[in-house]
């Protein structure tokens, strides 16, 4: 049983539903690392061209990930100091989870991110007791460049991935601990980009983000389609290239749209208190 529980941990209360969620750009209005990357790294431009290498089949996304990451040289505790005044917490988020919290609905961050940047930014905004003791986060860690002493001097630090795939972080993977159990609870996962479809295939009920207009690029040629489909359904990240909803659209994908997490909190609600099945919240396209 111990077991079962430490590969499972938000089983440990026994809830009949939980909520697993996507970090960057979902909790938050910004993504910390397109953040960083852009005002500290070697910028935009070079980010966006490492994107659409990823989109052509022609880099891993492990790979262009972790250029962008070593182009910020920032020591690692003044990039956390930098995105604690410039990231901004989704306006509702803080209600969602105290009312999940009283409501024995565990919340899971799953995220290509890194766990010392997320976990200081939530930190700050609900508290050290809260996050250390009752969220959950999966996400890669950091650790000091080789021949450096700290992650906190000059191009000091590097990304550590949290597994060994082509991904860097295939969220699918700690999704399936739970989905393949044979009894378990409902699942929503929360996400805004095409690297959550191999996580919303291993959930109830998707919640989308709507299209954020100019963050996305113009869909790609026909030619890629079957590319990034594929590497969807493999964790790759692909967040700010494609729209996550015309995504689901075109493989069929059950979700909901979301505008922020008042659209979340009101529907979990709903579904939490059996006045909404999971079956009828699946509305698609309605922002």
């Amino acid at each position: 049983m111990g077991s079962h529980v430490s590969e499972t941990p938000a089983l440990a209360t026994n809830p009949n539903f939980i909520f697993f969620t996507d970090f960057d750009g979902t909790i938050t209005l910004e993504d910390s690392n397109d953040f960083l990357t852009d005002n500290v790294g070697y910028g935009y431009e070079n980010r966006r061209a490492g994107n659409v290498l990823v989109l052509e089949g022609k880099k891993h996304f492990r790979d262009s990930f972790q250029e962008m990451m070593d182009s910020v040289k920032l020591p690692f505790d003044q990039c956390i100091e930098y995105l604690k005044e410039n990231v901004k917490l989704d306006p509702v988020f803080k209600e969602f989870y105290t009312w999940c919290r009283a409501n024995n609905v565990p919340v899971v961050i799953i995220s290509g991110g890194m766990r010392p940047i997320i976990r200081a930014l939530l930190v700050q905004w609900l508290g050290e007791e809260e996050v250390d003791g009752h969220i959950q986060i999966v996400s890669n860690q950091v650790a000091p460049r080789e021949g450096k002493a700290s992650i906190n001097e000059e191009g000091g630090w590097q990304i550590v991935y949290h597994d060994d795939s082509i991904h860097g972080h295939d969220k699918s993977i700690e999704l399936r601990k739970y989905s393949s159990l044979p009894e378990r609870p409902v699942m929503f996962y929360a996400g805004d980009g095409v690297s959550d479809l191999s996580a919303a295939r291993e959930t109830d009920l998707l919640f989308a983000k709507r299209d954020k207009g100019e963050t996305h690029f113009t869909p790609p040629p026909p030619s890629f389609i079957l590319f990034v489909a594929t590497s969807a359904l493999h964790g790759t990240s692909l967040t700010g290239l494609i729209d996550l909803v015309a995504y689901c659209e075109k493989e069929g994908i059950s979700f909901v749209t979301f505008n922020d997490f008042s659209d979340i909190l009101s529907t979990v609600k709903q579904i939490v208190e059996g006045k909404l099945s999971v079956k009828d919240a699946a509305r698609g396209r309605i922002h």
